[in-house]
């Protein structure tokens, strides 16, 4: 896959991140979203740092944290989130919507596993709809089933995944979970969220470990 073809996914789905924010009242931005201990300002915080991480406050960010990068990326979000206020952080996901730059030791394909997976963790707690388009989910789900970092291959050991609105399947053993493309994403993700729309006899041993 081109690497041009990754940067045009990710800069329009920013884009319509940034168009989807502008709709928010305040209120939701305020609201919880379906990550634990994340508001819908830190999600959005966080989706303007991958641009702007440098390895620098990378390492800093990793000490403070004592190595937990999940707690650092939470306290680098929250700290800007306390920074900036709504208007301005979709002003500058607009601004660095087509940029290449990466956190460091992100891969090509993570920023839009982030963005497709973060819109949805903003939308679906407030009960809004934010379309995932398929080509660009179908790379960023085989990347998330390959990269050990997602935890999918363990979360998700011998359960065959079949989507139902496209042509796309993987994963072998004697369980199956099938769905929309985009809740498979989010079940990849570790995403609860995501077994409501889903089914098959995985589910319900998916949603057992998760609890």
């Amino acid at each position: 896959m081109r690497r041009d073809e990754i940067l045009a996914w990710v800069r329009a789905e920013r884009l319509g991140l940034a168009d989807f924010l502008d709709t928010l009242d305040e209120h939701e931005w305020r609201a919880d979203s379906l990550c634990q201990g994340w508001t819908v300002h830190d999600v959005a915080a966080h989706m303007t740092l991958s641009t702007r991480t440098t390895l620098l406050v990378a390492v800093k960010g990793a000490i403070r944290a004592r190595g937990d990068f999940n707690r650092m990326e939470a306290d680098l979000a929250r700290e800007r989130a306390a920074r900036y206020g709504p208007a301005a952080l979709v002003e500058q996901l607009r601004e660095t919507a087509g940029s290449a730059r990466r956190t460091p030791g992100a891969a090509p394909l993570d920023p839009l596993v982030d963005v497709l997976v973060h819109g949805q963790d903003i939308a679906r707690p407030l009960g809004r709809v934010r379309e995932m388009p398929a080509e660009p989910a179908i790379p960023a789900l085989e990347h998330v089933l390959r990269r050990r970092f997602y935890g999918a291959r363990k979360r998700l050991r011998g359960t065959r995944l079949t989507a139902t609105d496209v042509r796309w399947s993987a994963g072998e053993g004697p369980d199956e979970i099938r769905g929309p493309i985009a809740d498979l994403l989010m079940l990849a993700t570790g995403r609860t969220a995501g077994l409501a729309a889903l089914t098959g006899a995985g589910v319900a041993r998916v949603a057992a470990s998760a609890t």
